[in-house]
């Protein structure tokens, strides 16, 4: 008998959520740790990138802004960001941080490729117009993906903060005069 009473072929459960830095994906990676806990499960936090305008348009610019690599650098970068803002402490479960090159919904289906994975995606509140220019990635996990998919809604305080944005957008430059002005002493 060997060395180890495992079969050959058992498997860690995961748990794999894809991650962008947006508030969606912050908030799936914190469901995201709470299933691994719960399942005992490692976590894969997936990071998909792309050149902009998309893989045709990367090949066929002569000259880009910035090369693959910056791009590639920016990825990773995003990535360690924001596992370390929102886990600050760490995930208290085995991590794989995983960078990728592609688009998210098909890097996050394939990487979460048995059926025994558990895949988290942020599903947030989308426009019209948004939903037409951008496609959805929660949207394209759940049609694609061979293991079960979580869909996580976005936090309460994602549309307070969306909601101030768009308040604060319109609003007029600050008057900073008041600020300027010399403060009197107090009359003794």
């Amino acid at each position: 008998m060997s060395g180890s009473d495992a079969a050959p072929d058992a498997r860690v459960a995961r748990v794999v959520v894809g991650v962008s830095g947006s508030p969606g994906s912050r908030t799936a990676l914190r469901r995201a740790v709470a299933e691994a806990h719960h399942r005992q499960a490692e976590l894969w936090a997936v990071l998909a990138w792309q050149s902009p305008g998309g893989e045709l348009h990367a090949r066929r610019a002569s000259a880009a802004p910035l090369a693959d690599g910056d791009w590639e650098n920016l990825a990773r970068t995003t990535l360690v960001t924001t596992i370390r803002e929102v886990l600050p402490d760490g995930p208290g479960v085995p991590l794989h941080a995983v960078l990728t090159r592609g688009t998210p919904g098909r890097a996050l289906a394939e990487t979460a490729d048995r059926e025994d994975d558990l895949l988290v995606v942020g599903a947030g509140h989308r426009g019209h117009l948004h939903r037409a220019l951008h496609p959805s990635v929660s949207r394209y996990c759940l049609a694609h993906a061979c293991c079960p998919v979580l869909a996580v809604p976005p936090s309460p305080l994602e549309a307070d903060l969306a909601a101030a944005h768009r308040r604060n957008v319109w609003r007029l430059r600050l008057d900073t005069r008041h600020f300027t002005k010399e403060a009197t002493p107090p009359d003794a």
